[in-house]
C-alpha cells in the first residue's frame, strides 16, 4: 500500500498558516507527499526545503490572480497536487489542518483495511474546529462536522470548492464519494491566529472568492454555536498555539443573532432531541 499526501500553500508564513506542523503531522504516514506552492512573498518555500524530506515533492505554480470565482483558484491548486499523487491512496491536509500523531497507527489501519474494498472511495474525519482561541469550538450547523480528506486514488475527481471531491459516475457527471467515517478527528486551527495574521488571510480569501471582507478587528461569533474544548491538543501544534493563536477569547454575551444564526439555533435544538447531524455532507455514508 502506498500514501500520498497532498497540499497546496502559499504565503503560509505571513497568513499564520501552521503550515509546517500540518505537513509534519501525517509526513510518517506518508510514501510521499505533494506540495503546490504559489509563489510567495515570504518564506514558504524555503521552511518547506527545510524539513529535507524525500517523501516532499515540490510544485512551484504561480497563482491567476484575476479569477475571483467561487475559490476556483484554491481549488485549481488542490488539484495540481492530487494529479502528481501515485499512491493507493491520496490524503489531503489543509495548511491549518492536523492529525495527532497518537492516530497514526489506527488511521494506517484503516488504510489497509478499505484497500481492496472498492465500494469505498474516500475515507471522512470528524472535525475539531477551533475558534476565536484554542479553548473554543463551533459546532453549529454552519461548521461541517465531518469531511472527507483520502480518496481512493484511482478514481478520477476533482474539486470545484477545496473544501471536498466529486468523482465522475457512469454518466460523466459529479457526485459525492461513498465514504466511510473514521473515529479520528482533524484539528482544525484556520479560526485562532492572531488578528494581524487574521487581517491578511481574510483579504487574501476574500479577493479569490469574488467578495471583499472588511477588516478584521475581532473574532465574533454566535455564542450559541460554541463550546469549550476539554481535550487536548497535539503535541505538534503547542509551540504554534504559543507564537501565533490568541489567547483567551470571550465569547461576546451581546452578540446580536442574525437569521442565519437563529435558524442554526433551532437546528442545533432539534439535533439534540432526536440526536441527529443536521449538517451538510460532501459525500454519501456507507454504513
Amino acid at each position: 500500500m502506498k500514501v500520498s499526501g497532498f497540499t497546496f500553500i502559499r504565503n503560509g508564513t505571513s497568513l499564520g498558516y501552521p503550515f509546517i506542523e500540518s505537513i509534519k503531522s501525517i509526513l510518517p504516514i506518508c510514501d510521499e507527499f505533494i506540495i503546490a506552492i504559489g509563489k510567495s512573498e515570504d518564506d514558504t518555500l524555503n521552511k518547506i526545503l527545510a524539513l529535507r524530506s524525500k517523501k516532499i515533492k515540490i510544485i512551484e505554480t504561480l497563482w491567476n490572480e484575476n479569477i475571483s470565482d467561487r475559490g476556483f483558484v484554491y481549488a485549481q491548486q488542490k488539484m495540481i497536487a492530487q494529479y502528481n499523487c501515485s499512491g493507493d491512496w491520496a490524503f489531503y491536509l489543509e495548511g491549518d489542518e492536523i492529525i495527532d500523531s497518537k492516530d497514526h497507527k489506527k488511521l494506517l489501519s484503516n488504510l489497509r483495511h478499505y484497500l481492496n474494498n472498492k465500494t469505498i472511495e474516500a475515507l471522512a474525519f470528524k472535525y475539531h474546529h477551533f475558534y476565536g482561541s484554542p479553548d473554543w469550538l463551533a459546532f453549529s450547523p454552519r461548521w461541517y462536522r465531518k469531511e472527507c480528506r483520502i480518496i481512493r486514488n484511482t478514481l478520477r475527481s476533482w474539486d470545484p470548492d477545496s473544501l471536498y471531491f466529486l468523482v465522475m459516475d457512469k454518466n460523466k457527471k459529479g457526485r459525492y464519494p461513498r465514504a466511510k467515517v473514521l473515529d479520528i478527528p482533524i484539528y482544525h486551527y484556520g479560526h485562532v491566529r492572531k488578528t494581524i495574521f487574521m487581517n491578511k488571510k481574510v483579504n487574501q480569501v476574500g479577493k479569490f472568492w469574488g467578495h471583499n471582507h472588511p477588516k478584521f478587528t475581532r473574532y465574533s461569533i454566535d455564542p450559541k454555536s460554541l463550546k469549550k474544548f476539554n481535550g487536548k491538543h497535539p503535541q505538534i501544534i503547542k509551540g504554534w498555539l504559543e507564537n501565533f493563536a490568541e489567547k483567551n477569547y470571550i465569547p461576546d454575551v451581546n452578540y446580536k443573532p442574525s437569521m442565519r444564526d437563529l435558524r442554526h439555533r433551532i437546528m442545533m435544538k432539534v439535533e439534540s432531541i432526536f440526536n441527529l447531524d443536521l449538517t451538510k455532507k460532501h459525500f454519501k455514508l456507507v454504513k
